[in-house]
């Protein structure tokens, strides 16, 4: 056999059990911190491979037994959404994440808005020193060591800073500021 027809081999998906489900789950969950909506898109992506190549196999049997999995590891406390939001809120406030980059990523992941929101207060989020942080962190801004250059690229800098997620007023407080010489944070 040539490397060629090697590479044209699939290996075929083994099958899916509530058992296998399960230890899909926990080797996911040895590896990453999740929510349980995460979770259950991680399991229900590998039922739809299986399906897929499986036009016989029963999906609506595999989702219920993804569900009950679910249930198993959440009473366990494998999975919580609770301690899995206060990782990611700690994570992306260190990398200078604006609180609204924050919400919409923990809702992708199944956290409601609430309890994002209520963790932000709990860790005494401040728009400025972020917007501050991603600027030092991005070299753009009062953190650019060329004056001429600041002027010439502001509008440039304001669009990264919008984009990323900062309110319009702190992205024209922060880039009317010098700070160029200043070393802190």
């Amino acid at each position: 056999m040539t490397i060629e027809g090697a590479q044209n081999k699939k290996k075929p998906f083994r099958k899916i059990t509530k058992v296998r489900l399960r230890n899909i789950g926990l080797y996911y969950l040895e590896r990453f911190e999740s929510s349980v909506q995460n979770l259950r898109e991680v399991l229900k992506r590998r039922v739809d491979k299986y399906a897929f190549e499986n036009k016989d196999f029963n999906k609506a049997e595999a989702y219920q037994w993804i569900e009950e999995v679910l249930a198993e590891f959440e009473k366990l406390n494998y999975v919580n959404d609770e301690r899995y939001a206060e990782l990611k809120v700690k994570d992306y406030l260190a990398a200078g994440k604006p609180a609204r980059y924050i919400k919409i990523k923990l809702k992708a992941k199944g956290i409601d808005e609430k309890t994002a929101q209520t963790l932000l207060e709990k860790q005494d989020y401040d728009a400025k020193t972020m917007a501050l942080r991603f600027a030092k962190k991005k070299k753009i801004g009062p953190y650019r060591f060329d004056e001429a250059k600041q002027k010439e690229l502001r509008q440039k800098d304001m669009g990264t800073l919008l984009r990323a997620g900062f309110d319009y007023e702190i992205v024209c407080d922060i880039l009317s500021q010098n700070f160029e010489q200043e070393e802190d944070k």
